[in-house]
């Protein structure tokens, strides 16, 4: 198996992804990892498994995505979707440009045959502990409701073959939970999942109910699941600061803070981006995964495994028979 990696996406790069890279050669030493970016001199020595690709150019953060992929076609994030589309790697990860990722994608890898709009689907953790994946978060603000009926089908098949969910449920994002509630996108959408066999669909989901994990797939326009997206980090952040601050306020509160902090500290792990990897471009010709820009190196670790499983369980096998069957092949 060999996976590629951006020594150049994130804001902690390339230290954290090396970091990453190394946890990884060590754990699957089978696998080839393929730092694209960067030269045998960022290792202090030569690490089995690990093998190195220059490139001459960068695609930075505050680029326009679709005009830095054209022009910039030595950057690490369009020669990383390169190599999946020439088979030169298995996988190719990036914490970098979103924007830029998505269109070297459709550029340079390609649509999944029978899916108009690929989706950023990553899993949001729930207090389960199991997750949840949900798709569109940005990669298409806006989407007709065959596109968010393509979402459910593409979530399905990685949720059960990567996640490990047996017969994952899909929701549909809404403002109620009644069939009828939503926009006639919603509307539209709801109807398609209905009449679709293959979906276990449980109905709408309320946004409220979304960390108690009500179902394995969640499926909503891109616009309104970044919007989710953003908002539970934000939220995450801010009651996680308020309560190191009220811990933090006196001796008894201290001692308190003592007593509870193991118990905080699991919670934390749970409800932490980093232990579920990237968000995989689900839709394109082949895995293609963006990791969290501000991943650290145990994030790069984790985003390597979740790669691993995509090859592993042969998900692009598997999305492609249901989309053959979808058009009658």
């Amino acid at each position: 198996m060999r996976i590629a990696i951006d020594a150049h996406g994130g804001d902690h790069a390339p230290q954290a992804v090396i970091e990453g890279v190394k946890m990884a050669a060590r754990e699957w030493p089978d696998t080839t990892i393929i730092l694209v970016g960067c030269d045998e001199s960022v290792l202090p020595e030569p690490l089995p498994g690990v093998v190195f690709k220059k490139v001459t150019e960068v695609i930075e953060p505050d680029d326009e995505p679709v005009r830095s992929v054209r022009r910039k076609k030595d950057s690490s994030i369009v020669v990383g979707c390169r190599m999946v589309k020439e088979k030169e790697a298995d996988a190719f990860i990036s914490g970098g440009n979103t924007g830029a990722l998505m269109a070297a994608g459709l550029f340079y890898t390609g649509r999944l045959p029978g899916v108009d709009r690929p989706a950023l689907a990553p899993v949001l953790p729930t207090l389960s502990g199991k997750g949840i994946l949900v798709l569109d978060v940005g990669a298409n603000p806006e989407a007709r409701a065959e596109h968010l009926h393509q979402y459910a089908k593409l979530g399905s098949v990685y949720a059960e073959r990567v996640l490990g969910f047996e017969a994952p449920r899909v929701g549909l994002l809404n403002i109620g939970t009644e069939e009828g509630k939503g926009t006639e996108l919603n509307k539209a959408a709801f109807a398609l999942f209905q009449e679709d066999e293959s979906l276990r669909f449980l109905g709408n989901v309320e946004a409220r109910e979304v960390l108690y994990g009500p179902c394995e797939v969640l499926v909503c326009d891109g616009y309104s699941g970044n919007i989710l997206l953003k908002n539970t980090e934000g939220v995450a952040k801010a009651v996680f600061d308020r309560l190191k601050q009220v811990l933090t306020q006196n001796l008894l509160t201290k001692l308190a803070g003592a007593i509870l902090k193991p118990g905080l500290k699991r919670f934390a792990k749970e409800m932490d981006y980093k232990e579920h990897g990237g968000a995989p471009l689900l839709g394109l010709a082949g895995p293609i995964i963006k990791a969290h820009g501000s991943s650290d190196a145990t994030a790069f670790f984790n985003a390597i495994r979740q790669a691993r499983r995509f090859v592993e369980n042969n998900v692009m096998v598997q999305l492609e028979a249901e989309f053959s069957r979808g058009r009658g092949e």
